[in-house]
């Protein structure tokens, strides 16, 4: 089966940089597993997986146009320790949290940490980098007609996640309340 818009493919894969530094790697039995045109994916290694097939293996250099983008620097701020609650007593450096956006939820990194205050950065790990890609193919499949409309790939846990993902908007929601009280 070849790959098209909207089906489930899984690689092996190994990312270096410029110099050949490995900045990240599938690990053994935990490939990565998404759904074709949906934006999970660099649109560069996108584009190199059209076509292919399980089996194929093939080498790739994503620049930061095609691959994740250029760095922004209005992506980092600094935030108030105040805003985060009970949460920042165990934050580190390196650490990532769901931020709330004008765009929703995105992740940011924890940068820095400060007497009354932390630094996140909401670009991704390899923003404003040139990287090559390593992919095997190791799966390609058609996705489910709820994997299509939901726009990922489920693995057998999607109710659980919705569910929990409902309370937590409810917490959040309740949070809200309590603040304008």
């Amino acid at each position: 089966m070849k790959i098209t818009t909207g089906k489930v493919v899984s690689i092996e894969f190994k990312i270096a940089d410029a110099n050949g530094t490995i900045l990240d790697q599938s690990e053994q039995d935990n490939e990565w597993t998404f759904l074709t045109g949906s934006g999970e994916i660099p649109p560069g290694l996108e584009l190199a997986l059209e076509g292919k097939a399980a089996g194929e293996q093939f080498k790739v250099t994503l620049t930061p146009e095609n691959g994740y983008g250029p760095r922004d620097e209005s992506l980092v701020t600094t935030i108030s320790k105040s805003d985060l609650g009970d949460e920042d007593t165990t934050l580190a450096v390196g650490d990532q949290l769901e931020a709330e956006t004008d765009d929703g939820w995105e992740i940011v990194t924890v940068v820095a940490i400060g007497p009354d205050s932390i630094t996140v950065d909401g670009n991704h790990e390899f923003a404003g980098k040139t990287v090559l890609f390593d992919v095997t193919i190791t799966e390609v499949r058609d996705a489910t007609a709820e994997e299509l409309e939901h726009g990922h790939v489920h693995d057998g846990e999607c109710e659980d996640e919705d569910e929990e993902w409902e309370e937590w908007e409810e917490d959040e929601d309740e949070d809200e309340e309590e603040k304008k009280k």
